[in-house]
């Protein structure tokens, strides 16, 4: 066997550097596309569940009823599992031993079964009790109390199923694929927008909404299934083992601890919103939550996406020890992120109105809930580069096995949303309810940079504030010119449903391409690297 010495047979670090981020770039695209697919089936499910049921009082229940279970799925799925189980999944397979990492999932994926299946059988019996005191607006209403109660009851069985779902995705995120887990949300939207056409209209008038609960549940099912056969031929299986004191098994559950405090905390500021909305109205946790749903377009085809294909080259680079290669990725991710997200932000704070009239405004869904959803939007879109740069942070921290820190952070974020919203949501209603968003996520980012920048060294601060500058220039730009392109259709061509639809796409497409131009000719390298990569795909083509 010849060992090549001969250098040109040897890829440089430079070509491995233009390499890796071309295939970053690349499996960003793609997880933004299929993702993106997946978030417009989201917006289908919203219209539709917006037509069947507003923003009634039941809506409001079936809001804090899904809300309440989502806290136990951060507490313990998604997040936490993937922050302590890919890091050690990872390094396992840097290492070649794949029948200990697979071993190592084996034994996580049973505990899962055991430890959630009992805490979902706990809260089934006790939810009479625990979910009154989420919706303590709703003690004049009894019908929406117990409504709130039976509808937490069915949500919650889907705990256990996203646990496992969340085991399986981290796994293909190690192995670098993600397909599979960008399709299998679309799968989870499609079976609910199945139960929301298919079941309410069976449904006695006042159990409608369970057909919403219905659907969760059996899309989460879906869910869990569908990315299964792509974990075939990885060079391992599952196998039963309880092994809980294996030394990966363990570490990846001490990893896993901080982050489930810590993502627990974080959750709780949705029903931090939707407590203190109920003291505003009954419409206002359903409106404040339709805004949320719109404004988490953009995120999940964003920064969701650039933050999953990142965060396996960031564990492995932490694994390696390469920090100045981990800061770049990291510092180029977030101002990916910003380029995004700006924009997006822009255009939902000046259009925001005809944004929520064209998705939300019919049937049950009128002109006051209009008014009220597009409110919140405003001020969630304020919110959304803060989110999106801190959920990369956040993926940074995971990557070097530093999950601890992660507490400080929820706590900063959690603290300052109950506080602003308490103080607020008495004199403007649901946007001082949102404004402790948005000032919780603003503070806990700022945060995050300011430690990350103390451990690490240099995080390319001031080439991210110079591109994000040049950024927020071109952003200037398209709020104007969109506002204005959707204003003076819109006064020409009236409020029909094909006249919505041209003039407020007018005015996203003109913004857009305003900004595009804007960014290049700024000299945003970012938009540069999206430039040469479309360039390159329509040279091949």
């Amino acid at each position: 066997m010849s060992h090549a010495t001969d250098t040109e047979t040897q890829p440089t670090p430079t070509r491995d550097a233009a390499e890796q981020r071309s295939r970053l770039v690349k499996n960003t695209a793609f997880y933004s596309l299929a993702t993106g697919m997946s978030r417009i089936a989201g917006l289908v499910r919203e219209i539709v569940a917006a037509s069947k049921f507003g923003v009634t009082g039941p809506m409001s229940a079936f809001t804090i009823a899904y809300q309440v279970p989502n806290v136990l799925r951060a507490l313990f799925a998604e997040g936490p599992l993937q922050a302590g189980f890919v890091p050690v999944f990872t390094e396992l397979l840097e290492r070649g031993d794949r029948r200990e990492a697979f071993r190592v999932a084996s034994a996580v994926f049973w505990l899962i079964c055991l430890v959630m299946g009992a805490l979902t059988a706990i809260f089934v019996l006790v939810a009479p009790v625990v979910m009154p005191l989420f919706a303590p607006g709703f003690q004049d209403h009894p019908e929406l109390r117990h409504l709130t109660i039976h509808l937490a009851q069915i949500v919650f069985l889907t705990v256990p199923l996203l646990g496992l779902s969340g085991l399986i995705v981290g796994m293909l995120y190690a192995f670098d694929h993600f397909a599979a887990p960008a399709i299998a949300p679309l799968a989870w939207n499609v079976v609910v927008i199945g139960c929301l056409l298919g079941v309410t209209p069976v449904l006695p008038a006042d159990k409608r909404i369970y057909a919403y609960a219905i659907g969760v549940l059996g899309g989460t099912v879906v869910q869990l299934l569908l990315p299964m056969p792509w974990l075939r031929n990885r060079g391992g299986s599952f196998t039963f083992t309880l092994d809980w004191r294996n030394e990966h098994v363990r570490r990846a559950l001490k990893l896993m601890l901080p982050v489930t405090i810590a993502l627990g905390i974080v959750s709780l500021n949705l029903l931090v919103d939707s407590f203190f909305a109920t003291f505003v109205s009954k419409e206002a946790p359903a409106a404040i939550d339709r805004a949320f749903r719109l404004s988490q377009l953009p995120q999940g085809l964003f920064s969701v996406a650039i933050a999953t294909v990142i965060f396996p080259t960031l564990a492995r680079h932490a694994v390696r020890g390469e920090r100045d290669e981990l800061r770049h990725t990291m510092a180029n991710g977030i101002r990916q992120i910003c380029l995004l997200l700006i924009p997006a932000a822009l255009l939902m704070i000046v259009l925001a109105v005809p944004s929520t009239r064209l998705v939300y405004q019919r049937g049950e869904f009128t002109a006051g809930a209009t008014h009220l959803v597009s409110r919140a939007l405003i001020w969630w879109a304020v919110t959304l580069p803060f989110e999106g740069m801190s959920l990369l942070y956040s993926r940074t921290f995971f990557s070097l096995q530093r999950t601890w820190i992660t507490i400080a952070f929820a706590i900063t974020n959690l603290v300052l949303n109950a506080g602003v919203a308490a103080a607020l949501h008495g004199p403007f209603g649901i946007s001082g309810v949102v404004l402790g968003t948005v000032s919780g996520t603003a503070a806990m980012t700022f945060f995050q940079m300011a430690i990350l920048r103390r451990d690490l060294g240099s995080i390319e601060g001031r080439a991210t504030a110079s591109a994000v500058a040049r950024m927020l220039t071109a952003g200037a730009a398209l709020a104007g010119s969109s506002w204005l392109v959707w204003h003076v259709l819109d006064s020409a061509l009236g409020r029909s449903l094909p006249a919505q639809i041209i003039s407020l796409a007018a005015g996203i497409a003109v913004g857009l391409a305003v900004y595009a131009t804007g960014v290049l000719v700024l000299k945003v390298p970012e938009a540069g690297q999206i430039k040469r990569l479309i360039a390159g795909r329509l040279g091949r083509t």
